[in-house]
């Protein structure tokens, strides 16, 4: 599409699902690498590998369940994302090239359902570090207040200011949130060491605080515990593995994306993930057992001066990876199902109600609950989507989309009413056997073998009948092209 072109008016365009012009597209290996600092640098990602310990893996066997982790959810990560950096599109006009154009509304709203309860999760976080950083200001009768629904009044009232200050930055704009970003991540890496070294103070050295006394077990019981652990590793992405285009859209480059991902993220999240899973072995040798909410660690500081710094780290990363990792990807998702009617900004605001409503504080109680129910569950059912993304852009498509035909009904992604029957029956398959099949412990990775493959096999066995001609008649002038013959 020439460079400037703005698609026609239908019902499946606004203005935020324009592909991004090339002249627009600035993002190059550093503003990848920022974007997976200031995301991996986050409280969930520290509740994550610390989880993993209190769950009963060693620090080591915590940090290979992360690090393996990272490395082979950036796989995906980097394919799906060449089709952004490629055609300038958002998650759910991708979406439309397998599912059609209104099947993408399915997947679009799984991965935006999943990211507001991901953006609740973090608001609750937020909400508790306002509670006790207020508590240390007014004492005994705001942490001791009386109790509404199994927490205290204040504890709710804390949850509502934090919901309220990202709204209110939600309104402010993005280039505000990008600036709270600058400053967040650093802040956020500087207030993770400064708590390891307090930690490692409070045991007495590292080697007190990593000791144990159990021996290094690598048989049955751990490979049992492991693979849940690396399934809740991968699902912890497995909502970037599908809309990271909503980022590579911008991106200068293939290599850009490619490269910039490559180095932030397995990079950091290792890094930071090693901090959170140190701290927390040394609250287990510390305390007599492992604290695993960073909220509740830094809360046991008698330092008030290194309190209110922890906790104005912890709430500055909170808003940043919130704001950047789970508002826009859905913000995206609900402008695609009413274009007309749901601007990037509305659906930005939707999603902020909708975090309350799926009972954050519910998913946070126990890390069995958080990492094997919560992120198991949804990682394999993602899975499955990202299963067929890839299947079909790479090995149908060849990375080649007409791009007019995703906005348009009359065009070859219209398939039958606007559902491509082949993409539901792959999702289908998918993600039953992630969440219910025997294999159901390798959620993630069933999920998206078994959609791929099918998807893969319908789509090349009995392919829509619109799209071969198409395909063929795009062989035909790349062979003509080739030959130096003119074409019509």
């Amino acid at each position: 599409m020439p460079e400037g072109t703005t698609l026609p008016e239908s019902p499946f365009v606004n203005d935020d699902l324009q592909p991004v012009p090339m002249s627009k597209r600035t993002w190059g290996t550093g503003s990848f690498s920022a974007l997976w600092v200031s995301m991996s640098v986050s409280i969930p990602a520290w509740t994550l590998a610390s989880g993993l310990i209190a769950a009963g893996l060693d620090w080591r066997q915590a940090m290979l369940a992360v690090v393996l982790g990272n490395l082979i959810v950036l796989v995906p990560m980097v394919l799906t994302g060449h089709a952004g950096a490629k055609y300038g599109i958002p998650f759910p006009v991708f979406a439309r090239s397998s599912f059609g154009l209104r099947g993408a509304n399915l997947p679009a709203l799984l991965r935006g359902a999943v990211a507001c309860g991901w953006f609740g999760i973090q608001t609750w976080i937020g909400g508790q570090g306002v509670y006790i950083l207020v508590g240390r200001l007014f004492g005994d009768g705001w942490i001791n207040a009386g109790q509404v629904g199994g927490n205290p009044w204040t504890l709710w009232l804390s949850f509502a200011l934090f919901w309220l200050i990202q709204v209110a930055i939600i309104l402010w704009g993005m280039e505000g949130v990008r600036k709270v970003q600058v400053w967040a991540a650093p802040l956020m890496l500087i207030g993770g060491i400064a708590l390891l070294v307090w930690m490692a103070v409070e045991a007495g050295g590292f080697g007190p605080m990593l000791a144990s006394d159990q021996p290094l077990d690598w048989g049955p019981a751990f490979w049992a515990l492991f693979f849940p652990s690396l399934m809740g590793v991968i699902g912890y992405w497995a909502t970037l593995t599908l809309n990271i285009s909503d980022f590579t859209r911008f991106a200068g480059t293939q290599r850009a994306q490619v490269l910039g991902q490559s180095l932030g993220l397995p990079t950091t999240m290792t890094l930071f993930s090693l901090i959170a899973v140190m701290v927390t072995a040394g609250t287990a040798a510390v305390y007599e057992e492992p604290i695993w909410n960073p909220i509740y660690v830094v809360n046991e500081m008698e330092s008030g001066i290194g309190l209110l710094f922890a906790i104005f780290v912890v709430l500055l990363a909170t808003v940043s990876t919130n704001v950047a990792a789970n508002l826009v990807g859905p913000a995206y998702d609900l402008a695609n199902l009413k274009p007309k009617w749901i601007s990037f900004r509305t659906g930005a605001l939707i999603t902020s109600f909708l975090g309350v409503m799926i009972f954050p504080w519910k998913l946070l109680e126990d890390e069995n609950t958080y990492i094997f129910v919560w992120l198991g569950t949804v990682g394999g059912i993602l899975g499955a989507v990202a299963g067929i993304l890839l299947a079909d852009y790479w090995l149908l498509r060849r990375t080649r989309i007409n791009l007019p035909a995703l906005f348009s009904r009359e065009g070859e992604y219209w398939y039958s009413g606007g559902w491509n029957w082949r993409a539901l029956v792959a999702f289908g398959t998918g993600a039953a056997l992630s969440v219910a099949g025997p294999l159901a412990s390798y959620g993630w990775v069933i999920g998206l073998v078994a959609a791929f493959t099918v998807h893969w096999v319908l789509g090349r066995f009995l392919p829509d009948r619109r799209m071969r001609a198409i395909e063929s008649d795009a062989a035909e002038r790349e062979a003509a092209d080739r030959e130096g013959e003119p074409t019509v």
